[in-house]
């Protein structure tokens, strides 16, 4: 990996940049260009961006669960590919959760489908990085809510974080 990476909070400049890196990320869902500048600027503070030699390669959307503000939740994880394997998402997340003004963050949450293996890695890494817990329930089931259109999204729940 590059010396020139940096991991920085996401301006509002950043949107289409960060627009364009989740599109080249399947199976990623898109959002449209104005929800990534939303997420740039209003959650900004719980986001983070990976930057080497000017170009944006890498980027977590995340912000704080309104019932439970000292959990974050973790929207999605992009990793473009010449920023792939070498460790970027897991570096991305601790860098918000260490972040000044994060110090209050008791647990981390995200959704992933039962499949996918990668994120589930990801995730396990950190929460075992953490010596932290992993429990996974059902967030948004297959039929129930999806109406059989998209697998089901786990709930998985990392804590305590410090």
């Amino acid at each position: 990996m590059s010396d020139s990476l940096q991991l920085r909070k996401p301006r509002k400049e950043d949107g289409m940049a960060v627009h364009r890196l989740i599109a080249n990320c399947p199976p990623l869902d898109t959002n449209s260009a104005y929800c990534n500048l939303l997420q740039c600027s209003h959650f900004a503070d719980t986001s983070v961006v990976a930057e080497m030699e000017g170009e944006v390669v890498g980027f977590i959307s995340g912000y704080r669960v309104p019932e439970a503000p000292t959990t974050l939740f973790i929207w999605q994880v992009a990793v473009g590919e010449k920023a792939r394997g070498h460790g970027l998402a897991g570096r991305m997340l601790a860098a918000i959760c260490d972040r000044e003004g994060n110090g209050d963050l008791n647990a981390m949450q995200t959704t992933v489908t039962p499949d996918n293996e990668a994120s589930w890695a990801l995730f396990e890494g950190f929460a075992r990085r953490r010596g932290a817990t992993l429990e996974r329930t059902v967030m948004f089931d297959r039929e129930a809510h999806f109406q059989g259109s998209h697998d089901s999204e786990m709930l998985a729940t990392i804590g305590p974080l410090r």
